[in-house]
C-alpha cells in the first residue's frame, strides 16, 4: 500500500516524452491509476490568427481534438483509470490553481531543462508550478 493511495495526484503535460514519464512516475506512486488527473493547459487564442477571424478554430474544436489525442496517445490498459482534463491559459498559474481546487496531495511534472537565454526568456512552467502550488511539486529531470 502506498502512502498516496485515496490521495489525488496531477500530472500536466505537453505530449512530450518526458510527460509521458511523469505520467510512468505518477503511476508507480499510485498503481491503481484512479486518483491520478492528467492535465493539458491549452494557450490561449490568439485573435489575430485567421482560423480564429473566420471562427474555423474555437475552444470546443481544440479540446475535442486534444482529448482524441490524449485517448489515441494513451490507449494502453495501464492508462485506462487516468482521468484527462483541458484547460486554458498560462500553464503555471493553471496547473496550481487545478491542483489545489481538486485537492491534491502532488503534482509530478517533467522539466523540460532550458537553460541560459532561452530560460530566462521563457522561464519555466515548473518553476512557476512550484512556485504557486499548495502542495508538493516532484519535478523530474530529463
Amino acid at each position: 500500500m502506498s502512502w498516496f493511495d485515496g490521495r489525488k495526484i496531477v500530472v500536466p503535460i505537453d505530449f512530450s516524452r518526458e510527460a509521458d514519464g511523469a505520467i510512468d512516475a505518477a503511476l508507480e506512486i499510485a498503481p491503481r491509476g484512479a486518483d491520478i488527473t492528467v492535465v493539458h493547459v491549452a494557450p490561449d487564442l490568439n485573435v489575430l490568427e485567421p482560423g480564429i477571424v473566420w471562427s474555423e478554430v474555437n475552444d470546443d474544436t481544440r479540446r475535442q481534438n486534444l482529448i482524441a489525442s490524449f485517448h489515441e496517445r494513451f490507449a494502453d490498459p495501464k492508462y485506462k483509470n487516468l482521468k484527462f482534463e483541458i484547460l486554458f491559459g498560462d500553464p503555471g498559474h493553471q496547473v496550481a490553481e487545478f491542483a489545489k481546487d481538486l485537492g491534491a496531495g502532488l503534482i509530478v511534472m517533467p522539466s523540460h531543462g532550458r537553460t541560459g537565454l532561452t530560460h530566462l526568456l521563457i522561464g519555466s512552467v515548473a518553476e512557476r508550478v512550484v512556485r504557486f502550488a499548495h502542495c508538493p511539486v516532484l519535478v523530474l529531470r530529463s
